[in-house]
């Protein structure tokens, strides 16, 4: 949440100068660029280490560009000489190729032996990669080819120039480095510390105007700020070439298209946490989060490039046609070869490349490194109400009163910074919510939750004990001199906590303690904002790069990830008060890859305007395929007063997104659900009270993205992966497997044409029944009280049959399942059940995971995962069964207690559809239904 305040962003981009290939100082070419010395790790089939080396003999040159503080462009000399010179410019690196378990490369390219330690990123691995033998298949002087122990994945590695291919099944997918692109500037003598042979040794190689030009960059000034880079300029790079994809997702947080676009002709990909009031859409623009990480696919075959770097980084994409003779002279075979140039400001090259093959194998291997989505407490899949601000106690209660009024479940309210005393965060205003406990105990009595917020920035006031207690202990963010970074928020001037430092992320932690945090309870859970870390009146509105960290890095290194080690500190805080029971609710704007261990995100302050609405559905699938399945954007715009249906839209489009929260900035217009008139209250009661009916099957998407890391929010490329007319679509998903959507995101809308995918598929309509074909384009009629959602044929989806005031009250209500049958009749579907909160899922096996399936004439209903036991009370009242051609003559129950029972049944042939009501079929135990 943040505000205009007057406050303009200019964001810098590095100038589009063409890279140069034509001789360069030494008389090399950029083409010939490639490295000083590579070490290949991983035990080979005779256990030794194989080793070619070679030596970097000149210094890289930079082109300047404003602020951000990326230098490219090498010119170097390679040289396969086994012997290192010990001059201060002839920097040897070290490459370490590893193979990963499960189909993964790494490679790691670092100075042999820099002045001091280079940044490398830590935490976001959730451990020590699994390392596999690498058998050395051949190679000669200056080359090595590497195999995995199938044989079927290589790794050619050429030494001069450098260059790495991948090859699948005699297939290169990959080069690294064919562009030639590679460098690495190494860390340098501060100019006050050089001696005066090191100065002369230094102008020995260098032209007076290009030494000027290198000593501005130690020095860069960007309005009133000065930035200091003691070492000088670090910038990496290095390019991967993809053969045959022309197709790219992921790199978020951009509000952009779901595919990645060419930036030739254009600005490259930012990757830089920033608080962008109001962002613009369809921009390359870095905003709130940053994941650097890319999936590249095409019919048969999905790679994935991670590249494990925090600092300010910029991605490049061209994507052109490349000529491939075939057998005969005469035929060519044109394929496309997408390059994608990855450059960051600082740290060292560490990128891990997923050889997948399939959209499922890349989300595994990812999530094998980063984590999967964090298992969500059950109420937090419902809806949120969320205003900056609520008033007071008063309007609390008022607007939880107009829920249960207006007939519309809703989950949990929001307060955000007013809340407090004065932007002290862990406080209360005593006047607005002097009784918080008593406000929290009316909203638990109605199960039902609170969220509030809690930023990075501590307000400079001795007499605040949060930020004493932090000043006494040397837990914030240092400034340059060495003094505490002060710089303006919310609550003034402020300092930032440091929450690289594990002693600072505990004592956060324990600050989310009941007896520190007064007036809280076990229904307060935290929003985390404001984390990118968002600096009022600082460069671009963030923290100067050379503010200082724990362990003595600046911020430069790290800038990306300083968010992400909040939302972790927070996480931890709810466990710890919990002693290790309750699984925790985080919403944070700022994230890293890894963050989906710790909660959820959002798409930050978007506008109450009808492309925001359309810009959210790729924005949702980018962070869903990198990772991030649990989030969703602001219902209705943060900024600006929606018109009633765009509203009414939102809630609908929403209501299929993992994470559903309506927000508002302080200066717009109430906007709860019942203040639109009597229709518009009903439709988009409507749209909540679907969201609640599909609860059992969004709780089952999370348990499977949890376990087998299955985005929830699915591009069709995902799951029709060799049907080319789906690798572009971004204006309508997948539900999990079963279910598409296609949300209505223009203003008047009748007619939306919705594309079913699936050449052997079929597709039911969710509420007239209607069905149709897979891989055409249908015209849907639509009215402002309908959305195109279609049931996969061949799906089983569970729900439940009433609706509650919130998720705690539905616990025992019944359930349903709709059952759609594929061209052959039949249909399979699961349902995860436990307690909705504890971790008692995860140590003592409580839960209940049930396979539904429908094959010749008969539903089963049995164990999916026998480790899990839960007791539940719930039956099965209602099932319904679509795509059934003929009417059966009898239908009958069979349990596992051999009591078997007719029933009754309706059946609609214009529809093919059957119904069965007034069942009790417990959902925990093994059943039979039987159409005859």
């Amino acid at each position: 949440m943040s505000d205009a305040r007057n406050r303009a962003h200019q964001i810098w981009m590095p100038s589009k100068e063409k890279k140069p290939q034509s001789r360069g100082t030494y008389g090399i070419s950029a083409q010939d660029s490639t490295w000083p010395r590579m070490e290949l790790r991983g035990p080979t089939s005779k256990g030794k280490l194989p080793r070619m080396s070679a030596t970097w003999l000149s210094r890289p040159r930079t082109l300047r560009t404003p602020w951000n503080g990326l230098h490219f462009q090498p010119v170097c000399r390679f040289s396969t000489e086994t012997t290192l010179l010990a001059a201060s410019l002839k920097v040897p690196l070290l490459a370490e190729v590893y193979g990963i378990e499960g189909n993964i490369f790494r490679l790691k390219i670092n100075e042999e032996t820099p002045l001091k330690p280079r940044y490398e990123v830590p935490d976001v691995l959730t451990s020590k990669p699994s390392t596999v033998r690498l058998l050395s298949c051949s190679g000669d002087t200056g080359s090595l080819v590497l195999a995995d122990g199938k044989g079927n994945l290589k790794c050619h590695i050429t030494a001069n120039p450098f260059k790495v291919d991948l090859v699948s099944e005699e297939e290169v997918v990959m080069n690294i480095n064919l562009l030639g692109q590679l460098y690495f500037e190494h860390l340098q003598v501060p100019l006050k510390q050089r001696t005066t042979k090191e100065n002369e040794e230094d102008a020995s190689v260098d032209t007076s105007q290009q030494k000027q030009e290198d000593l501005g960059l130690w020095e860069e000034k960007f309005r009133n700020f000065v930035d200091v880079k003691v070492n000088g300029p670090t910038s990496i790079g290095l390019d991967f070439s993809l053969h045959g994809f022309e197709y790219l997702y992921g790199i978020p947080q951009h509000a952009e298209s779901h595919q990645l676009k060419n930036t030739s002709d254009g600005d490259a990909y930012r990757l830089y946490n920033l608080d962008v009031y109001g962002y613009k859409i369809y921009d390359k623009k870095g905003i709130y989060g940053s994941v650097p990480y890319l999936l590249a696919h095409k019919q048969g075959r999905t790679l994935g490039i991670f590249w494990l770097n925090s600092s300010e980084t910029l991605v490049e994409i061209n994507t052109e046609p490349q000529v491939k003779m075939g057998p005969v002279a005469a035929k060519q075979e044109v394929r496309p070869r997408t390059d994608v140039h990855w450059m960051s400001e600082s740290g060292i090259i560490d990128v891990f490349l997923l050889i997948g093959p399939t959209p499922c194998d890349v989300f595994k291997q990812y999530s094998s490194l980063t984590g999967t989505q964090a298992m969500p407490p059950l109420f937090s899949l419902g809806y949120h109400q969320c205003r900056w601000n609520y008033e007071d106690e008063q309007d609390v209660k008022a607007v939880d009163a107009g829920f249960d009024k207006h007939d519309i479940p809703y989950d949990v309210i929001w307060l955000d910074i007013e809340h407090t005393e004065g932007k002290r965060y862990f406080t209360w205003d005593k006047k607005r919510f002097p009784n918080p406990e008593r406000m929290q105990e009316l909203l638990q009595n109605k199960k039902r939750k609170l969220v509030v917020i809690s930023d990075p920035h501590i307000k400079i006031d001795p007499d605040y004990s949060v930020y004493a207690k932090a000043k006494e202990q040397g837990f914030f963010v240092r400034n340059h001199e060495g003094g505490d970074f002060e710089g303006v928020c919310w609550p003034g001037l402020s300092c930032y906590l440091d929450f690289t430092n594990p002693k600072v992320r505990e004592w956060y932690s324990r600050l989310f303690a009941f007896s520190a945090y007064q007036g809280s309870t076990d229904i307060l859970y935290i929003w985390n904002d404001m984390n990118e870390p968002s600096v009022f009146r600082g460069p671009e509105q963030t923290m100067q790069k050379n503010a200082i960290h724990h362990g003595n890095w600046e911020h430069r290194e790290l800038h990306n990830i300083y968010g992400f080690y909040q939302q972790m500190a927070t996480a931890e805080g709810l466990i710890q008060r919990s002693k290790g029971k309750e699984r925790p609710f985080v919403l944070t704007r700022s994230f890293f890859a890894g963050s989906q261990k710790y909660g959820a995100v959002w798409t930050g302050d978007n506008r109450a305007k009808w492309s925001y609405l359309k810009i959210s559905i790729p924005m949702l699938l980018t962070l869903n395929v990198t990772g991030i399945s649990f989030c969703g954007a602001d219902v209705g715009g943060f900024i600006g007063n929606p018109e009633a249906e765009l509203l009414v839209r939102w809630y609908q489009a929403g209501a299929y997104q993992p994470f559903f929260r309506g927000h508002a900035t302080i200066k717009t217009k109430r906007r709860e659900p019942w203040l639109f008139g009597e229709e518009h209250t009903r439709l988009i009661r409507e749209a909540i009270r679907e969201r609640y009916a599909l609860l059992p099957y969004w709780y089952s998407l999370f348990y499977r993205a949890h376990v087998a890391s299955e985005p929830i929010m699915r591009p069709l490329w995902v799951e029709f992966p060799d049907e080319l007319e789906t690798f572009g679509v971004e204006d309508e998903y997948m539900l999990g497997c079963a279910l598409l959507v296609h949300p209505v995101t223009e203003p008047k809308a009748t007619v939306i044409d919705v594309f079913l995918p699936g050449r052997n598929e079929v597709w039911y309509d969710s509420k007239t029944f209607a069905h149709w074909e897979g891989a055409c384009t249908v015209k849907i009629p639509v009215a402002l009280d309908s959305i195109p959602v279609f049931q996969r044929g061949g799906s089983i989806v569970p729900i439940k049959t009433r609706i509650g005031k919130s998720t705690g009250w539905m616990t025992d209500f019944p359930y349903g399942l709709r059952v759609a049958l594929s061209t052959k009749g039949s249909a399979v579907g699961e349902l995860y059940l436990d307690d909705g909160h504890s971790f008692r899922y995860l140590h003592q096996k409580q839960f209940l995971h049930r396979k539904f399936s429908f094959s010749s004439g008969v539903l089963t209903n049995s164990y999916a995962d026998k480790s899990g036991h839960y007791p539940s009370k719930c039956v099965v009242e209602q099932i319904s069964v679509l795509g059934l051609k003929e009417q059966p003559s009898s239908v009958t129950t069979h349990s596992s207690d051999g009591n078997n029972q007719s029933v009754a049944f309706t059946y609609c042939a214009k529809t093919s559809s059957l119904s069965l009501e007034k069942l009790s079929l417990n959902i925990g135990a093994d059943w039979e239904v039987h159409f005859k």
